[in-house]
C-alpha cells in the first residue's frame, strides 16, 4: 500500500470501523446470550407473591420457556409481560441475581366489583377478565358506559359508606346513557336518583329512612328521589306471623256411676 493509499481519509475510515466491529461484536453477543447461554444458565428461580388468586405454577409456566438465553441473553421485557398476562396479575416485576438467580415480584390484583359483561373491577377502577370460577361471590354489580367504570366505582363506594347503620346496602348500580343513576339494594329495593345531585338526594333519603320505625311492618320497594321537597315511596304491608291455635287441655271421660246393690229384705 503507497502512502497515498494511506493516507486516504475513506480508507482510515474503513479501518477503524472494522477494528470497532471486531472489538464490538464479541460484547453484543454475550449481551444477547450469543455464545454464552449455555456457560450462565439460571439455576435458581425466586418468586414473591402472595398467591391469593395467583399459583406458583402459572408464574413458573410463564418464566421458564424465555429463560433459556441464560443470565446474559433474557429478555426481562418479554418474561414480564408474559407473567402480566396471567389472570389476577396486576404488575410484575423481574430481576437477575449474579450468577445464576432469577427473581419475580407478582403483584395481585384486589377485584372491588363485577361489571355488566361479567369482568371484574379491581381497586384503580380498571376492568379486567378472570375465568368465570374465579369470580368472588358477593360483589356488587356495576353498569353502564365503560367509559364511567371509574366513576360507577367511586358512587358505590360513598353510597355504601353513607348506608352505614340503615339496615341497607348496595347489590346492584346502574349508570344509564344519559347519566341516571340507579341502586338495587340487597333487600330487592329499587331507588331512582335521578342524574343531578345524585350523592345529595341519596343522602337526604336515608336520613328521612332512619326516623322510621322499623315496626311499622313496611317493607320498601320502591323510592322515586328526584324531587325537589321529597320522595315517591312504595312499600308493602309485610303480613303479620300467624300463630298456631290455642289447645285447651282435653278433660279426662266422667266414668260412668257404679250401681249400688238394693238392700236385701
Amino acid at each position: 500500500m503507497n502512502a497515498r493509499v494511506r493516507g486516504n481519509p475513506l480508507v482510515k475510515l474503513l479501518a477503524w470501523s472494522l477494528a470497532l466491529a471486531v472489538i464490538a461484536l464479541p460484547i453484543v453477543g454475550a449481551l444477547n446470550g450469543w455464545f454464552v447461554s449455555d456457560r450462565w444458565p439460571f439455576r435458581q428461580l425466586r418468586i414473591d407473591a402472595s398467591f391469593e388468586r395467583v399459583n406458583a405454577e402459572q408464574v413458573r409456566a410463564a418464566i421458564a420457556p424465555r429463560l433459556e438465553g441464560g443470565f446474559f441473553g433474557v429478555d426481562l421485557d418479554a418474561i414480564r409481560a408474559a407473567i402480566e398476562q396471567i389472570p389476577w396479575v396486576e404488575r410484575a416485576e423481574v430481576r437477575r441475581r449474579w450468577p445464576d438467580t432469577f427473581e419475580v415480584q407478582v403483584r395481585e390484583r384486589s377485584a372491588a366489583a363485577v361489571w355488566s359483561d361479567g369482568r371484574l373491577i379491581d381497586s384503580a377502577g380498571e376492568l379486567f377478565a378472570v375465568p368465570g370460577n374465579t369470580v368472588p361471590e358477593g360483589l356488587p354489580r356495576l353498569s353502564g358506559p365503560e367509559t364511567r367504570v371509574a366513576d360507577a366505582l367511586a358512587f358505590q363506594r360513598s353510597a355504601n359508606a353513607a348506608m352505614q347503620g340503615t339496615g341497607m346496602a348496595l347489590a346492584e348500580l346502574a349508570l344509564s346513557a344519559r347519566g341516571s343513576w340507579t341502586v338495587l339494594t340487597a333487600s330487592g329495593a329499587t331507588l331512582v336518583l335521578g342524574r343531578e345531585q345524585a350523592s345529595e338526594r341519596l343522602t337526604r333519603f336515608l336520613d328521612a329512612m332512619r326516623q322510621i320505625d322499623g315496626s311499622a311492618g313496611l317493607v320498601l320497594l320502591r323510592a322515586d328521589l328526584r324531587y325537589a321537597n321529597g320522595f315517591a315511596v312504595q312499600w308493602q304491608q309485610t303480613e303479620p306471623p300467624i300463630e298456631p291455635p290455642i289447645e285447651a287441655p282435653i278433660a279426662p271421660p266422667i266414668a260412668p256411676p257404679i250401681p249400688v246393690p238394693a238392700p236385701q229384705a
